[in-house]
């Protein structure tokens, strides 16, 4: 076939692992996203977003850990960017990947032949895919 199937690589999965958890809250991916046009100091990441400056430094601080920002000193304040172009391209991906898939799901909905007036007929639930209950959001 032609084809090369890359060997598995432990270590380079659980780097990739640590960066998707890293950006799997939704603060810490609002703060990159912001951090990957311009660099900011922690106060206005926290009017940005919302949050306590203590709880914004935390999730900064998960993200260094994980590699995707880096800081700068100018005297008392603390600038944050992303440490790599690319970390907005993981981003934009991860948005797009999000994007198809509410596409595909949302065309799921209606099975082969049927209309979308006789799907929304349909019980909820009855479309056929099993519906996972939420947990309850907790602190980090």
């Amino acid at each position: 076939m032609g084809a090369q199937v890359e060997a598995w690589d432990a270590a380079g999965a659980e780097r990739a692992i640590a960066v998707l958890k890293a950006v799997a809250d939704p603060t810490r991916y609002r703060l990159l996203w912001a951090l990957s046009r311009q660099e900011f100091p922690v106060g206005s990441l926290a009017e940005m977003v919302g949050a306590h400056v203590a709880a914004v430094s935390q999730h900064l601080a998960k993200l260094r850990t994980a590699g995707l920002v880096v800081t700068r000193r100018e005297g008392t304040r603390i600038y944050y960017r992303v440490a790599d172009p690319h970390v907005r391209g993981l981003l934009e991906e991860a948005s797009l990947v999000a994007s198809e898939v509410a596409s595909e799901a949302a065309g799921s909905v209606s099975g082969p032949g049927e209309t979308a007036a006789v799907a929304q007929e349909r019980p909820a639930g009855a479309a056929g895919r099993r519906v996972r209950a939420r947990r309850p959001a907790t602190a980090e």
